[in-house]
């Protein structure tokens, strides 16, 4: 078969990895609420069709911290990427490039983010943060994508802890040998401390805090973007702190289950910044339709991840940017048939609001 839409991808890729791979890529935490919750969210809303106007001009481009995309819309982080394909991270790079997504590498790479920027080398790339136990670790990841050549920082705040993932524990996921989070190496973890409760006194005894995110923006020049954010509040403090822009984010689904789905949540949290920075979703998109609906209701961009990993893991690079391709030409055909000529003009009004 080939592969006409996102879904196609999934499925293909779902029935070609090993089932253990597959567990990790597409489960959520738990009883996967909050997963299938963000899917939900998009198909709940109808969009409103507009007729007879003049689209002559139009363009999905758009800019986010003075950098061109070719649509709003950008590669999500996913950890360790050569479970997927043997070329990893690079192939997911040079995807996003040749289409003219951004690129979010995350810290959990199985790919260095030097041979990764090299290989999309050109186009808008940010590099997804972890804070690490030491702040002298995490300065020196800082520094690495600097001197890279990295656009931005997306600091991830909603999993300080994993979620109970039981689909990877039926399946008795594990990393293979080969795949490892290879820009930490050379990083010696501190030992959780002994004494108190195991996960509140040590797995989470370095925890980031709002305190971090405001050392943070004071040792980079580069934008912030805090991932992971659902509550306004949050939202505020993330901006009294320094932060650039927002993305609403539930992980994918893969923490805290029973949490709102992104989109849902989404709304509020537009409100509550208004136009101060950017804010991006991150959870469930599929569909190009999809991305009018998130700009809609107050996204700025989307980030889009299992998907585009499940093309890379059935087509490689030409896969992943195939994905992308379908995505920005279903974006485009939305676009038209709601009577936008830009992505400035998706607001609320393309929603079709019941009486």
């Amino acid at each position: 078969m080939t592969p006409v839409c996102l879904d196609d991808y999934m499925r293909l890729a779902e029935a070609r990895l090993p089932a253990t791979v597959a567990a990790y890529l597409f489960g959520g935490s738990a009883d996967e609420v909050t997963l299938n919750a963000n899917r939900a969210a998009f198909n709940a809303l109808s969009l409103m069709p507009r007729v007879m106007r003049d689209l002559r001009g139009g363009e999905t481009a758009t800019k986010l911290f003075g950098t061109s995309l070719a649509a709003p819309l950008l590669v999500a982080p996913m950890g360790f990427q050569r479970l997927f394909h043997p070329a990893g991270e690079i192939a997911t790079a040079q995807a996003a490039a040749a289409i003219g997504a951004g690129f979010v590498l995350p810290t959990l790479a199985s790919t260095t983010l030097e041979a990764v920027a090299a290989a999309g080398e050109g186009a808008p790339q940010w590099f997804q943060l972890y804070l690490q136990p030491e702040r002298a670790a995490t300065l020196r990841l800082v520094r690495r994508a600097e001197v890279a050549g990295y656009r931005a920082l997306v600091l991830t705040v909603d999993a300080p802890i994993n979620g109970i993932r039981n689909r990877e524990m039926r399946t008795g996921f594990a990393l293979p040998p080969d795949v490892r989070a290879v820009n930490l190496d050379g990083e010696t973890p501190d030992s959780p401390p002994t004494g108190g409760h195991p996960i509140f006194d040590g797995l989470l005894a370095s925890a980031p805090t709002w305190e971090d995110l405001a050392w943070l923006r004071a040792s980079t020049p580069l934008p912030i973007l805090v991932k992971g954010i659902l509550h306004p509040d949050d939202a505020a403090m993330a901006l009294d702190q320094g932060a650039d822009g927002i993305i609403v984010s539930n992980h994918g689904g893969r923490t805290l289950d029973t949490a709102p789905a992104a989109l849902a949540a989404l709304p509020r949290v537009a409100q509550r910044i208004g136009r101060r920075v950017p804010v991006l979703l991150d959870g469930g998109i599929r569909r190009g339709t999809d991305i009018v609906k998130a700009l809609a209701q107050g996204a700025s961009a989307v980030l889009v991840g299992r998907p585009i990993a499940a093309a890379l893991a059935v087509g490689g690079a030409q896969g992943a940017a195939h994905a992308l391709r379908i995505l920005i030409d279903e974006f485009a055909v939305a676009m038209a048939l709601c009577g936008c000529r830009t992505p400035r003009e998706i607001t609320p009004e393309c929603l079709f609001a019941a009486d």
